[in-house]
């Protein structure tokens, strides 16, 4: 059964290259226009890795994180910052909610991807 992914991101072009990619590799995709859309599909059924922006619209990637991370079920959820923030605190921000991963945009998906790989297998 392939893996379900959450992308969360104001852009739906990012949205879509990063759709692409993923379910060009085999994985399940569900798709949130911001945070506070990402919290309302996070409803019991099994996300297998989040990859979320920092700033969005109505609540940012790093506060998304946090409420995320005290819903049942979704605690261990991994989760990957894609943004084009590469400033070292708000990375730390983002650790410290529980991200895994930072991917810097522009990406190449190949490198979205690897990351991926690293924290889910397909």
């Amino acid at each position: 059964m392939a893996k379900t992914i959450l992308i969360v991101d104001d852009s739906a072009s990012i949205r879509m290259v990063v759709k692409t990619a993923l379910t060009g590799a085999g994985y399940e995709v569900i798709e949130a226009a911001d945070g506070q859309d990402a919290l309302a599909r996070l409803d019991g059924r099994k996300i297998n890795l989040v990859i979320s922006d920092v700033n969005m619209p109505r609540l940012d990637g790093i506060g998304f994180l946090r409420q995320m991370k005290q819903k049942p079920g979704y605690q261990f959820t991994p989760v990957i910052m894609l943004t084009t923030e590469s400033e070292a605190d708000k990375m730390r921000q983002g650790k410290e909610a529980g991200a895994k991963a930072w991917v810097v945009k522009p990406f190449q998906p190949a490198q979205m991807l690897a990351a991926v790989a690293k924290l889910i297998q397909p």
